[in-house]
């Protein structure tokens, strides 16, 4: 357990590191590639340590023994078949991307994962790969890994995506289509989520040399054949892992600067920054990076996140201390996360005695001017990274916050703690 030391003030500038879902993606694009890639500023976490064990099973070099640059030395898309079962813990993204990726071997390939993960769906992604004439299972029946795929490659032609609640199903596809054994076409029925993701992985295709057409609205894909091109490759900060500096000068009032999330940026996260402007929050850009001041008084809002969940929690904790009500729609799909991220941050803002409504897609939370209806808990974090840093933000302007499980951040931001501690200090 950690106890949050709340502050007066900030006046910090910080730095974050790289970007889970980038460094994820160019991973696979990086493995799949003729050649040998660099990866500078990658996200070295236990999601990314699960992805790089996985693909050195399957037969891809990678050096990751300098932190700040990584040298994948990509096979052309030839996978070899693992001696042993593929665990990848409770990493969503690798299980989703790595399913597709098994598909382009020849052999028996398993994966795995914790019990949280054996809870989270994967079915839509199984039934458009079965259109590619894959072999895949889930081993329980249940729609969820573990997952058994018979490997003999992708055949490629039309495919039909069920339904896009999980960007990650489509950015699986999308991702290995190139390798097809004829031109790929790919059809997605029902509402896309967290369209960003989909247009970062279709980025990072294109920067690897595949360029995917694709129609308005993400509905429907032509995907080329061909082979991603060895490429040094440069990775943004990490925009989710920034919302919760830039909502510590919300919630305090204070100024923190993050110096290495770009404007534009590839990720959709960085749209949690106008969510903030309309709170009332001041937000500069300089060479220096991105500065967020706080107001004297926070304003509730209205919002859909649908396409940016993963900053839903953090917004929802900065709600709690602006004054009226906050809304935020169309997150059914925080459900499938990690743990139930809208039940999580329903309960464990309650605890700290705020007034929150839960729906089946939406959370309603009736904020106070400066929190002043919260009072010290203990956090339940799920073992989910994203509770433990949207909350510990409300401890710094709430005193006897404790993070329970607090080392469950290392799956996306192992110095967290560290990096959050130092912004407290700078500032004093």
């Amino acid at each position: 357990m950690i106890t949050i030391t709340p502050v007066h003030t900030l006046n910090a500038v910080v730095t974050v590191p790289g970007s889970k879902s980038l460094t994820q993606r160019a991973l696979i694009a990086a493995a799949l590639a003729d050649g040998s890639s660099r990866l500078h500023g990658p996200l070295a976490s236990e999601d990314t340590s699960f992805t790089i064990q996985a693909l050195r099973a399957m037969g891809v070099s990678c050096d990751d023994s300098d932190p700040v640059c990584w040298q994948i030395h990509g096979n052309g898309g030839r996978i070899n078949e693992p001696d042993s079962a593929i665990f990848l813990g409770n990493n969503g993204t690798a299980t989703r991307f790595l399913t597709s990726v098994a598909a382009l071997g020849h052999g028996c390939f398993h994966i795995t994962g914790n019990e949280r993960m054996a809870q989270r769906p994967i079915l839509p992604l199984i039934e458009a790969l079965r259109g590619w004439q894959v072999d895949v299972v889930s081993d329980n029946g249940t729609g969820c890994p573990p997952l058994t795929i018979i490997g003999r490659g992708l055949a490629g032609g039309h495919t039909v995506l069920p339904e896009g609640e999980s960007s990650q199903y489509l950015s699986s596809l999308l991702l290995v289509a190139p390798y097809a054994a004829i031109p790929a076409t790919l059809e997605v029925r029902g509402e896309i989520f967290s369209k960003p993701y989909v247009a970062m992985t279709l980025a990072v295709m294109a920067d690897f040399g595949i360029r995917v057409e694709a129609a308005p609205g993400f509905n429907a894909f032509r995907i080329p054949q061909g082979r991603y091109q060895a490429r040094t490759y440069a990775i943004e900060g990490d925009a989710s892992g920034a919302s919760y500096f830039w909502a510590a000068a919300a919630i305090t009032g204070g100024r923190v600067t993050v110096a290495n999330v770009p404007i534009p940026s590839m990720q959709g996260d960085t749209k949690l920054l106008a969510y903030l402007a309309r709170m009332g929050c001041w937000i500069d850009q300089t060479d220096a990076g991105i500065t967020i001041t706080g107001p004297e008084v926070l304003e509730g809002i209205e919002v859909d996140m649908g396409d940016i969940p993963d900053v839903a929690p953090t917004l929802a904790v900065v709600a709690a201390f602006a004054q009226g009500t906050t809304i935020i729609h169309n997150i059914a799909h925080l459900r499938i996360k990690e743990c139930d991220r809208l039940s999580a941050v329903v309960t464990e803002l309650r605890k700290m005695g705020a007034e929150v409504e839960e729906e089946p897609a939406r959370m309603i939370i009736h904020g106070r001017q400066r929190g002043d209806n919260l009072h010290g808990a203990t956090i339940e974090t799920y073992d989910d990274h994203r509770i433990a840093m949207s909350f510990a933000v409300a401890g710094l302007r709430v005193p006897g916050v404790i993070i329970s499980n607090e080392q469950c951040v290392a799956k996306s931001f192992p110095d967290f703690w560290e990096r959050f501690s130092r912004m407290t200090t700078e500032s004093q």
